[in-house]
């Protein structure tokens, strides 16, 4: 049983932060069905790794018992007979290797190969299936980025009880036949705090200025030239959440490359919600939130929140301009605070 399996697009950095922000901000449905979301709810931090980016065309070679080996660019099933800058050629000519790599991965993984599909993603890059850039130098390569296991179903129901999940594959690569994997070249790792994620933009777009000033892969192979950028990734509750940053010579309409945030800004608005959200104006809300030994409730902790912002506002307004801020710079950060002071409240409570 052959059946396209695509690779799932890779969103900008904005998109990633929308994601996981509403994914951390969801709290419910109101009556109608339409969710509710909290902003003010504390974000966790998250670690991606980058890897670096390849600028070919995405293949894919897909296995399973029902219908072998089959060959995938980005959007269609090809063969060697409607190809894509000749990918399905090379692998079909390197058809027992990519066997042996899908039957180590079915053994590694514990994968039924009758019920389930193995498909190992990568660009095809090299030669000329693109111009200008450092890989350009290589002949035509595969370089595996990815490894899906996708369940055999008969309907769309069916997938939501049995959903495709990724697998470990830093143990795939057959150089000798062309077969590289991506974790052998230079990879990074950083943090992102989600309650501030700009604070991170500025070291994502020095690390892929550095990537475009030299691909590090075709550097591996001893050739100079430019790269593309760098993929982030990291795996949410079984989900895998990507972005991709591009260098200026690569960007579109569709990939923009990171402003350069105020990292001084950003270190002021926090510095000034440690200053201002304090121990004491926090039980103060609390005595007006919950008066005459009322029962604290979280109910109504939205009101608590409010008060905080309202009062800080009030009494705090010199110190914002001194520091050059505004209300808006940081009414959701002061949310966020409260919010954490009122669960530890409750937590020991």
């Amino acid at each position: 049983m052959k059946k396209m399996i695509k690779f799932p697009s890779i969103e900008q950095f904005r998109t990633i932060v929308s994601n996981v922000l509403r994914y951390f901000n969801f709290v419910g449905l109101d009556e109608t069905g339409e969710a509710i979301y909290d902003v003010s709810m504390m974000k966790p931090t998250l670690k991606f790794r980058g890897t670096v980016k390849l600028h070919g065309t995405n293949a894919a070679v897909s296995y399973n018992t029902k219908g072998d080996l089959w060959y995938q660019s980005r959007e269609n099933i090809i063969t060697p007979e409607k190809d894509n800058a000749g990918f399905a050629f090379f692998a079909e000519s390197n058809r027992e290797e990519f066997l042996r790599l899908m039957l180590e991965i079915a053994e590694r993984e514990d994968i039924n190969r009758n019920e389930n599909t193995i498909s190992i993603y990568g660009e095809w890059c090299g030669g000329n299936i693109q111009k200008g850039v450092g890989i350009s130098n290589l002949p035509k390569s595969f370089f595996i980025f990815g490894v899906k296991v996708s369940p055999i179903v008969a309907d769309e129901e069916e997938t939501k009880l049995k959903p495709s999940y990724w697998v470990n594959y830093d143990y795939l690569r057959s150089p000798e036949n062309k077969i590289y994997n991506i974790l052998d070249y230079p990879t990074w790792e950083i943090e992102i705090d989600f309650n501030m994620p700009q604070l991170v933009q500025n070291k994502l777009s020095e690390l892929t200025l550095a990537v475009e000033e030299q691909c590090p892969v075709a550097k591996a192979f001893g050739f100079e030239g430019i790269g593309e950028g760098i993929v982030w990734e990291t795996s949410l509750n079984g989900i895998v959440h990507r972005f991709k940053v591009k260098g200026e010579k690569h960007s579109s309409s569709k990939v923009k490359t990171l402003a350069n945030v105020n990292v001084e800004k950003l270190e002021s608005i926090q510095a000034f919600v440690e200053y201002a959200v304090t121990e004491s104006r926090f039980k103060q809300g609390l005595e007006n939130v919950f008066p005459n030994d009322e029962p604290v409730n979280v109910k109504k902790m939205g009101d608590l929140i409010r008060w905080v912002v309202t009062d800080i506002t009030k009494e705090e307004s010199d110190t914002m301009v001194e520091n050059g801020l505004e209300p808006k710079d940081v009414n959701s950060q002061i949310s966020g605070k409260v919010r954490e002071m009122f669960f530890k409240l409750s937590v020991n409570a």
